[in-house]
């Protein structure tokens, strides 16, 4: 027999299995990998998987070990070929910190979920319209658990896993992923106040406009610039539209702790003005 492969460690269930190869931590996922396996078994090199996880870092394989001692290894099991499937959706790599966050993310859910305690989304709309790709994936995959664990999943949920699958997407921050969505809200919700209106949140409006807020931020924050060539005839045309687009701007520089450039500001007048006007074209919005 071959010594050299990969060492059986632990084994989650018949398709996940944690090994070691070189002195290296290895998730292995591939279907019935794990059945009739024992502890210290070798699996040779030469075997193809479907997916190889690995584990380098010390301060994350800590992580992981405290993870292993604290959730039920079927269900650990289970959360990685959830994130296998995420995996193979998206073009990013997933860094170890953000796989152990994501499993843990997962297996404190079903956690919760199992004792009847769920936590309320507020931003579920902003996320699927905002992250429409990132949301479907995550909608999968929620699917997909639920067969695992036979349980029902909130729509909540999807939500808080599409905001990791876009953090994972973009190499970005959860928090700022987080912030975009609320800022798109709060913006939104201060319009309604101002306007006396309410905007559907199914409409072609609502879609482009929060899409525009996150750009918005994004390069604001980024310190990507913009021209505006309309600007002038903007501040004429559409006076309270762009009065309220300061406003917003005053608000986004408050939360973004950065200025707002002008040409910004007269973009998201002009979206204002569409929403004012949306009656005109379908009922998106109805009065409060």
């Amino acid at each position: 027999m071959s010594t050299t492969g990969y060492e059986v460690v632990k084994i989650f269930n018949n398709n996940v299995l944690l090994a070691k190869h070189q002195g290296t931590e290895k998730i292995l996922i591939k279907k019935g990998i794990g059945f009739s396996r024992k502890i210290a078994d070798l699996i040779p090199e030469e075997t193809s998987f479907e997916k190889i996880f690995s584990i380098e870092n010390s301060e994350t394989s800590h992580k992981f070990n405290q993870l292993l001692a604290a959730v039920d290894p079927h269900l650990v099991g289970i959360c990685e070929e959830i994130l296998c499937f995420i995996s193979s959706k998206i073009a990013s790599t997933i860094t170890e910190e953000m796989h152990i966050r994501l499993i843990d993310h997962i297996a404190f859910t079903i956690y919760r979920l199992q004792h009847h305690d769920t936590i309320e989304n507020p931003f579920i709309v902003e996320i699927e319209t905002l992250y429409s790709q990132e949301y479907e994936i995550a909608r999968q995959a929620v699917r997909l658990l639920e067969k695992s664990v036979a349980m029902s999943i909130p729509d909540s949920e999807i939500g808080f896993i599409t905001l990791h699958i876009h953090t994972l997407r973009s190499n970005g921050k959860l928090s700022s992923t987080i912030k975009n969505a609320y800022i798109c809200n709060s913006v939104l919700e201060l319009i309604e106040d101002e306007l006396c209106i309410e905007v559907d949140r199914k409409s072609i409006d609502y879609a482009r406009f929060v899409c525009h807020i996150r750009f918005a931020a994004e390069r604001i924050t980024q310190n990507i610039p913009i021209r505006n060539d309309l600007l002038m005839s903007i501040r004429k045309t559409y006076k309270n539209s762009y009065k309220l687009a300061q406003k917003v701007s005053r608000f986004m520089e408050e939360e973004l702790t950065l200025n707002v450039p002008e040409a910004e500001t007269g973009f998201i007048a002009m979206h204002i003005e569409r929403l004012k006007n949306a009656s005109s074209y379908g009922s998106s919005y109805v009065d409060k």
